[in-house]
C-alpha cells in the first residue's frame, strides 16, 4: 500500500527531498508569520479579493505555503508527509515540483476568480489546493494507469475524497473552490507532464 509510510527519518529524507523542502517550508513561513505583525500573513503572500492584493501575481505561489494557525499547518503537513511521497517517487523532484506548484496556482486562480465578484472579503492561504492537486494526479493514475497502483492504494485514495468533499462542504472556513480547482488542474498537469516532460 503506497499511502504507508515505512520509511524511518533517515531514509525519508534521502527518498523525498522535494516533499521535505515543501514541509521546511511551510513551517519557516508559519513561525515568520506567527512571530511577524498582525497583517504578516498577507505581507507574505496571502491572496485577499481587493486591491492592491488581487493584482498581485506571485501571490498564487507564495499563499501556498503560508497557513492561518497551527491546526491548518498541521492537516496539511500531515497530507504532504503521508500521502504525497508516492507521486514524488513517480514523478522524480522536477517534474513533481512542477506538478504541486502548478496544482496550487490553478487552484488559487480559481478561487480568485470565484471571489472577485462578492462583497465580502476573502482572504485564503494554505497548501490545501497542491495537496489536492496531488490527489488530482493520482486520480489520473486511479483511472488511466491502474497498473501503477493497488488496489488497496485505490481504495485509501477514494476514501480520502470522500471526506475531503464532505469536510470541503461542512466547514465554513475550508476553501472548496481551491480544493476542486486544485484536483482538477492536478490531474490535467499530470497528463500533460507525462506526455510532454518524458523521465529517463
Amino acid at each position: 500500500m503506497i499511502f504507508i509510510r515505512y520509511e524511518n527519518w533517515r531514509t525519508y529524507l534521502k527518498s523525498y527531498p522535494v516533499t521535505c523542502l515543501i514541509l521546511a517550508a511551510n513551517i519557516v513561513m508559519f513561525i515568520l508569520t506567527a512571530i511577524g505583525r498582525e497583517t504578516a500573513i498577507l505581507d507574505y503572500g496571502a491572496m485577499l479579493n481587493a486591491e492592491p492584493y488581487a493584482s498581485e501575481w506571485w501571490r498564487y505561489i507564495a499563499s501556498t505555503f503560508l497557513h492561518f494557525d497551527f491546526h491548518h499547518l498541521l492537516s496539511n503537513s500531515f497530507g504532504i508527509l503521508v500521502f504525497t511521497p508516492p507521486m514524488e517517487r513517480l514523478l522524480g523532484s522536477w517534474r513533481y515540483i512542477l506538478l504541486y506548484v502548478g496544482s496550487g496556482m490553478i487552484g488559487n486562480l480559481i478561487t480568485a476568480g470565484y471571489f472577485q465578484n462578492t462583497t465580502d472579503l476573502h482572504v485564503s492561504a494554505g497548501a490545501s489546493g497542491a495537496i489536492y492537486g496531488i490527489y488530482g494526479a493520482f486520480m489520473y493514475v486511479v483511472l488511466l494507469q491502474r497498473h501503477l497502483i493497488d488496489e488497496a492504494s485505490r481504495k485509501t485514495l477514494y476514501a480520502l475524497l470522500m471526506i475531503g468533499v464532505v469536510f470541503s462542504i461542512l466547514v465554513p472556513q475550508i476553501n472548496w473552490v481551491g480544493h476542486l480547482g486544485g484536483f482538477i488542474g492536478g490531474f490535467f498537469i499530470y497528463g500533460l507532464i507525462i506526455r510532454l516532460l518524458k523521465r529517463r
